[in-house]
Formats: structure tokens, sequence, C-alpha cells
């Protein structure tokens, strides 16, 4: 292994070379830090969010969009979650380090600056604003802009670490990309994408609480409020019940609303049904595990739910 040298008082990375001689320490050096910007924007809750968001714009259009339109949505709609959650690691870095789950994050472990990662998150909040903008309409791109303002200042900065209702209210961030998808084709708004903001509103308690089930010690820790981690394991079940109802009563709901069919419908009352049979499974056998297997199961129900909400108008109105 070849020592770290040093040119003035700026350390160079330890360099390994292939028998042709060849350095390959800068660039594993410079794939290491892309990869921590990129967990700066937590993927897989970006990857979540873009879940609801083809499906709605599939249902705005009554068939398939323009691809053109659909991949600026998706592009604008990934950059604002990904300014958000990056700011959000900005905040949160004093408490993600009391926690196991998050002790490992980029700027936790210093391998992104504080000021950076600031930085980072407002070019893309900006780069989304535009490419929502230019790229579809000027509705969609607030909604975007909004719902990373409304997570940032509302849930990140005040409700978090103050109220157990901080993923309930909080929550309503998450649900504004069905908002962005329907704006992005109708460059309007109607009682469908009411109806679907309205199923994510009521998605998200349930979906958290879940895993919040599993590392109420790491909040406890953090002294952040998440329900499981301050209230008896009973009582946050019996909210996590009443909210995976009223979802699934909402997702009936769209049916007559949003005038789908069978495939649709079919699929809601099932999943609903799984849905609610598994947290009141959770109820009479508490255990992490469990609570896991109900987390895996919620985001199975969004991906299916949306896909069968997308195949139902692609049979019936052609593609």
């Amino acid at each position: 292994m070849v020592p770290v040298m040093a040119v003035g008082s700026r350390p160079l990375v330890p360099s390994r070379l292939t028998p042709g001689g060849v350095v390959h320490g800068s660039k594993r050096a410079a794939t290491t830090v892309i990869g921590s910007y990129i967990a700066l924007t937590k993927p897989r809750i970006i990857e979540l969010l873009l879940i609801t968001t083809v499906p709605t714009m599939v249902l705005a259009q009554r068939g398939w969009p323009s691809t053109s339109l659909v991949l600026v949505t998706l592009l604008g709609g990934a950059l604002a979650a990904g300014g958000a959650n990056a700011t959000n690691m900005y905040v949160d870095r004093d408490i993600d380090a009391l926690m196991e789950r998050t002790r490992h994050r980029p700027l936790v472990t210093g391998a992104i600056k504080p000021r950076n990662a600031l930085v980072f998150a407002a070019a893309l909040e900006v780069a989304a604003f535009f490419v929502l903008w230019f790229g579809a309409n000027l509705l969609a791109a607030s909604l975007a802009f909004g719902a990373a303002a409304f997570y940032v200042g509302v849930y990140t900065l005040w409700l978090k670490r103050t109220s157990t209702q901080n993923i309930v209210i909080g929550g309503a961030a998450g649900a504004v990309p069905v908002l962005v998808g329907w704006a992005a084709v109708q460059n309007s708004l109607s009682w469908t994408p009411v109806v679907l903001f309205a199923a994510m509103f009521l998605w998200t308690p349930p979906h958290f609480w879940a895993l919040a089930v599993k590392y109420a010690d790491d909040y406890r820790n953090a002294d952040v409020p998440m329900l499981p981690a301050v209230a008896p394991f009973a009582q946050a079940v019996r909210q996590m019940l009443w909210y995976t109802i009223a979802l699934v009563i909402s997702t009936l709901v769209l049916i007559p609303v949003a005038d789908l069919g069978w495939i649709y419908s079919v699929t809601a009352v099932v999943l609903g049904a799984m849905f609610i049979g598994g947290t009141i499974y959770l109820g009479k056998r508490p255990s992490p595990s469990v609570s896991m297997r109900l987390f895996t199961f919620s985001i199975t129900y969004v991906t299916v739910l949306f896909g069968a909400m997308t195949l139902d108008v692609l049979v019936r109105y052609g593609w």
C-alpha cells in the first residue's frame, strides 16, 4: 500500500497502483464523493415518490402522456425531492449521529462538509424549479417547490423534534408528487388528484410508524418524539389502524371520482384488506420483525395499487 503523501498542507488520498503503474486512488476518491452526494438525496425515498407520479400522469391523460413530459416531470420531481432530503440531512446531522440507523450518513461521517451539502441542496431545488417550469408548467414547478419547503420548514425544522404528530403533518410533503404529476399534464387540479393526495397523506403514518417500531430506541436516544417511541405500543398500533382504514376508504372513493374500472377496484379492495389485516396482526404479535414486514408491505401496497391504476387506465382507454 502506498503511504499517504502531502503537498504543502493538502493530503492526498492513498493510491493503489496496477501492474502497469496506473493510479486509481483519485478515481476511487471521486467515486466515493459522488456516492456520498447521491446518498444525501435519499434515493430510495425519491424512488417511492416517483412511483406515484407516473401513474397519476397516466390517469390525468387517460392514456400514456408525452414521454418527454414524463421524463421531465420525473427529473424535476427527483431534483426537488433530492434537494429537500439533502437539506433534511444538513439540519438533522446532530441527531443522525445518535441513531444507529443514520450514523453512517455522509454528514455524520464527514464525507461531505455541511456547507457543501447545503449549497448542493439549494442547487438541486433551483434546478428542479426551472426544469419543471420550462419542461412542464409553473403550477407543477410551484407545487414541487412548495412541497420541499414544507418538508424542510414544517417537518424538519419544527415538528420532527417537538410533536408526536411530526410524520402525520410533515408527511403531506410526500403526498404532493401526485399533485405535481397531475398538474404537469393538466396544468390544473381537480378532485381526482386531491383524493390521491389524501390517500398518500393517510398512507404515510402507518408506513413510517411501522419502521419506527423497530427503531424506537434510536428515536428515544435522539429525543425525537416519534409516536412508537413515546407512546404505549397498543396506542401506536391503534393509531396506525385508524389511518390504514381511512387510507383504504380514500382509495375506494377514488373509484367513482376518477371513473376507474374493475382492475383498480379489485386490487384496492384486496390490498386494503391485507394492509388492515397486517396492522391488526402487528397489534396481536408485537415485534420488530412483524413491524418490518408491515413496513415492507406498505411499500408493495403503494407500488401495486398505483400500478393497477395505470393498467386500468391503459386497458380502458387504450395506449
